[in-house]
C-alpha cells in the first residue's frame, strides 16, 4: 500500500511538523497535510503507517462538523476535488491530497493546549502517583491508575516544539491570556470533551483525555483548530476492557510503543535517533489500530489514503 511520508506541493512551506506539512495559500488561509510518518517517545520512525495521515485528517473534519454548534473551526474543506478548485497550483498533486488534506483558515495560534482529562492516566498519573497532584494542583486522595476523576479536569500544557509538553497551572494561563479567554477556553474545552466522550461511548469507545488547540482570527474570533479529538491528539480505550488500576489498552500506536518499549529494555535501543527498524508487522499493526478507531468514530471505512 502507498504510503506518503513526505508532501512536496507548489506552495512556499509554512511550517513542517513531525508529522505534517503546512503550506500557506495566501494571507488567509493555509494548507495542511498530514503524512503518514509516525513518532514515538518525540522520536520520528523511518518507516511510515499506511493511512495514518487520511485517518487523522478525515477523524478530525468529522469532529469539526459534529461539533460546530459549539464553537467555530478553522476548517474550509477536507475534499481533494473542492482544495483544487480553489488552489489551482496544487493540480497534478491529488495523490498527496486524497484524504490527507485539510484547507483552513488562518489564525494566530493560542501558545496553550487545552487539555481535558477524565480519567488518571499518562504523566497524569505519574505527577499524582508521586505528589498527590496534577499540574501542580492538589487532587482527591486514593486515587488509582485510570480512575475516573470526579469531574473531568482542564489541565492546560504549554506547547512544545520538540520533547515533551509541560503541564501548567490554571493561573499561569490566565496570567498570560488574561482570565476572560482562559475561562472560555476551559469552558469550551470542557463541552467539547463531553459531547465527544458521549458520541464515543456508543461507538464502545472511553475518551481517557484529549487536547485541543485553538486559534484567533483578526477580528477576535476563536476558532477551534489543528486535530480534534483524533488517536494523536486523545486517548482511546475500549470500554469492554476497561479496569481501573492498570494501564489500558488504546486505539493509538501502542503496537509500536510496546515493540519498542521491547526494544530499549533488551538494550537494543537507547531512545535517541535514529531509530530501530520497525518489522512489517509492527507498522501492519498500528495502521490497523487507527482505522479501526477511525470506523468505530464514524459508522464507515476509510476509502481513501
Amino acid at each position: 500500500m502507498t504510503t506518503l511520508s513526505l508532501s512536496s506541493l507548489p506552495l512556499p512551506l509554512y511550517r513542517r511538523g513531525k508529522v505534517r506539512e503546512v503550506y500557506q495559500v495566501d494571507g488567509d488561509r493555509l494548507l495542511l497535510v498530514a503524512s503518514d510518518r509516525v513518532s514515538a517517545f518525540d522520536v520520528v520512525m523511518r518507516e511510515s503507517v499506511p493511512r495514518k495521515g487520511a485517518v487523522l485528517t478525515q477523524i478530525s473534519a468529522f469532529w469539526f462538523q459534529r461539533l460546530a454548534h459549539l464553537v467555530p473551526h478553522h476548517m474550509l474543506t477536507a475534499d481533494a476535488d473542492r482544495i483544487v478548485a480553489e488552489v489551482p497550483a496544487v493540480a497534478g498533486f491529488e495523490d498527496q491530497l486524497a484524504g490527507r488534506a485539510m484547507l483552513v483558515r488562518r489564525t494566530t495560534p493560542i501558545a496553550f493546549e487545552c487539555v481535558i482529562r477524565g480519567y488518571l492516566t499518562g504523566s497524569a498519573w505519574a505527577e499524582y502517583r508521586d505528589h498527590g497532584t496534577l499540574a501542580g494542583e492538589h487532587m482527591p486522595v486514593g486515587l488509582i491508575e485510570a480512575s475516573p476523576l470526579p469531574t473531568p479536569m482542564f489541565s492546560p500544557a504549554t506547547k512544545a516544539e520538540s520533547g515533551h509538553d509541560e503541564n501548567v497551572p490554571y493561573s499561569r494561563v490566565a496570567d498570560a491570556l488574561g482570565a476572560e479567554l482562559t475561562a472560555r477556553l476551559r469552558d469550551i474545552s470542557l463541552a467539547l470533551y463531553q459531547a465527544g466522550q458521549h458520541h464515543a461511548a456508543r461507538c464502545g469507545l472511553i475518551v481517557a483525555d484529549t487536547k485541543f488547540e485553538f486559534g484567533l482570527e483578526a477580528d477576535g474570533t476563536l476558532l477551534l483548530i489543528d486535530e480534534v479529538l483524533t488517536p494523536d491528539s486523545s486517548r482511546f480505550w475500549p470500554a469492554d476492557q476497561y479496569q481501573a488500576g492498570r494501564t489500558q489498552p488504546s486505539f493509538d500506536k501502542q503496537p509500536l510503543r510496546d515493540y519498542l518499549t521491547g526494544v530499549r529494555a533488551a538494550g537494543g535501543w537507547n531512545g535517541d535517533p535514529p531509530p530501530p527498524p520497525l518489522p512489517a508487522e509492527v507498522v501492519a499493526a498500528t495502521s490497523a489500530r487507527y482505522l479501526d478507531v477511525f470506523r468505530r468514530l464514524t459508522g464507515r471505512s476509510l476509502e481513501i489514503g
